[in-house]
């Protein structure tokens, strides 16, 4: 995967593709197997925005039996199954056990019967998932009993026990993203990051294309093309104000959703655990009360989120104050009421801007959006050749971008567009039958001395491509040595720059490996992974050190606690 930039100015595309998210990947993806010349941009790195800010929840729907969208369920839950078939080595079951009280809408009879409901729903929910280890359970209930073991500290009040339910969680949302990115490039696409879309090429009423800038290199683009899909997520409404002096009809609603990481495993090595929260769902047609705020096991840390805040402002001046964060910390202490959490122990905040419902700027109680919009300016403004795609949940990019994708196909004059079939191909990295298997071949063919945290991670970030990793490592010994305490090696750093597009230290540290995105990772890892990059892009020791200023200064100062060495 090379950034050749000539390859976007040299002739004309069937479709390009504005911004390198989850949907924006998945677009570009699925036009390119279905025939069409494609170009993908993205004006920073690829998933750098609110895509890689997620909480790591493949949402199957369950949520939307409380709305009586069984619509909304049965496409969340296609839409689970297609990102764990197609990229089993990022995408798992997650169990979530929800605690259930009394006999009303909290007890565990009702949940017995929506767990029901849900299954019944979503009975196809495994088809074609060949693995065990990968399907997706039908839900049951624990006692008491269990769910005070589990869970020591819960109000036990009231408590008859707990739903269990699976949904599911990405390992790295970064990598998701990029396997996407990257199928497409090996399928044809031309593909870019830290290409801006500054306007488009308008002839008349069509719009015929895209200017863009280098912004590594200032160098001024155009990429023509039949098509224009604007998949800029928080960015696509600000793009049409600029290029075209005016947004869309209808404006998108954005909320602010947060969570953040902590240091500590809360819930081991078990199940998810929702708890409830201080804000109701008003569009909830069947609600238990209050909203669930999730702890949720994730690589060794425990996720905690969501909470939602409507913002109107910059999408580059996202933040999480430390007062919003200890309001957080109350919030759950308060729902779970064992659990002593401080800040101390938050490692991590992540946020992103998603389309949201209509609210108030400072209202409690807010409505959710439930479905993203496909525009077809055509309609919109009288502009042919131009899409704007506005997604909601992560989950979703897949189908969401596949109809996308069909829309612009009729668009070109097809009458019968071909068929998607990015539900039904496995990713780059993606050729796995079994998992467990995966790893057992790793480590049977690791360098020495690697340890069990390592291959995990080996065959997590690069499933069934592993194996490219493994040659650099045999390239140069030292490459194959971890960095500091984290499970990356230096071959990972070395395979990033010459194989993913990596640009900057932050794309490595960030993205394209597990150096950063749970913690602070230390000075010391961060200097020795770019003194890798150097040798591989030639920076000079002025550019070194300011890629390591830059990572260093993207962690809030209270979060750059150094590793203690041990030993």
């Amino acid at each position: 995967m090379q950034r050749q930039l000539s390859a976007l100015t040299d002739g004309s595309f069937d479709l390009v593709v504005i911004g390198g998210g989850v949907f924006g990947a998945c677009a570009a993806w699925d036009a390119v197997q279905r025939g069409l010349s494609v170009a993908l941009i993205e004006r920073n790195d690829f998933c750098s925005a609110t895509s890689a800010h997620s909480f790591k929840m493949i949402h199957g729907g369950i949520r939307y039996l409380q709305h009586m969208d069984l619509c909304r369920v049965r496409q969340s839950s296609s839409a689970r199954r297609a990102m764990i078939r197609v990229a089993p080595h990022l995408a798992r079951p997650l169990p979530i056990a929800v605690p259930t009280y009394g006999w009303g809408m909290k007890s565990k009879w009702i949940m017995r019967i929506a767990m029901g409901m849900y299954d019944a729903t979503t009975f196809d929910r495994n088809r074609d998932i060949t693995d065990p280890q990968r399907q997706i359970p039908g839900g049951c209930c624990l006692s008491r009993m269990d769910v005070m073991d589990r869970f020591p500290g819960l109000d036990t009040d009231g408590l008859s026990g707990a739903a269990l339910f699976s949904d599911g969680q990405m390992y790295n949302p970064p990598r998701l993203v990029l396997a996407f990115v990257r199928s497409a490039a090996e399928a044809g696409a031309v593909v870019a990051n830290y290409v801006e879309a500054s306007g488009f090429i308008r002839e008349g009423d069509r719009i015929c294309g895209v200017t863009a800038r280098d912004t590594l290199g200032d160098q001024t683009l155009e990429i023509r093309a039949k098509m224009v899909l604007n998949a800029a997520g928080p960015y696509a409404d600000h793009l049409l104000a600029r290029a075209l002096g005016h947004g869309l009809k209808k404006p998108t609603y954005w909320s602010r959703d947060a969570c953040f990481v902590v240091r500590r495993q809360v819930v081991g090595h078990g199940p998810a655990l929702a708890v409830l929260t201080r804000t109701k769902d008003p569009d909830a047609m069947l609600s238990r009360g209050a909203r669930h705020l999730f702890l949720v096991p994730w690589r060794g840390h425990t996720l905690v989120g969501v909470w939602h805040k409507v913002y109107h402002d910059d999408p580059d001046k996202i933040t999480v104050t430390q007062e919003e964060l200890e309001a957080y910390i109350d919030e759950i202490n308060g729902a779970y009421v064992g659990l002593g959490l401080t800040l101390d122990e938050v490692t991590l905040w992540n946020a992103g801007l998603v389309a949201f419902g209509e609210n108030e700027r400072d209202v409690g109680d807010l409505r959710f959006g439930h479905r993203s919009r496909l525009v077809d300016h055509t309609t919109e403004h009288g502009l042919e050749g131009l899409f704007s795609l506005i997604g909601v949940r992560y989950t979703t990019g897949p189908c969401e971008a596949a109809a996308a994708v069909t829309r612009i196909f009729r668009r070109l004059g097809y009458k019968k567009p071909p068929p998607s079939r990015s539900h039904d191909t496995p990713i780059f990295g993606g050729d796995i039958d079994h998992f467990e298997a995966l790893v057992q071949q790793v480590a049977a063919e690791a360098p020495g001395g690697l340890d069990d945290t390592s291959i995990r991670a080996l065959a997590h970030n690069h499933g069934s491509a592993y194996d490219r990793v493994f040659a650099l490592a045999r390239e140069k010994p030292a490459w194959a040595q971890r960095i500091g305490d984290s499970a990356v090696l230096g071959a990972e750093v070395v395979h990033a720059v010459r194989e993913e597009m990596a640009k900057t230290l932050a794309d490595v540290v960030l993205r394209r490996t597990d150096l950063g995105t749970a913690a602070y990772p230390g000075r010391a890892a961060i200097e020795s992974c770019a003194r890798i990059m150097s040798g591989e892009l030639r920076w000079s020791d002025a550019q070194t050190q300011q890629q390591i200023d830059r990572v260093i200064d993207s962690y809030p100062q209270a979060f750059r606690r150094e590793p203690v060495v041990t030993g």
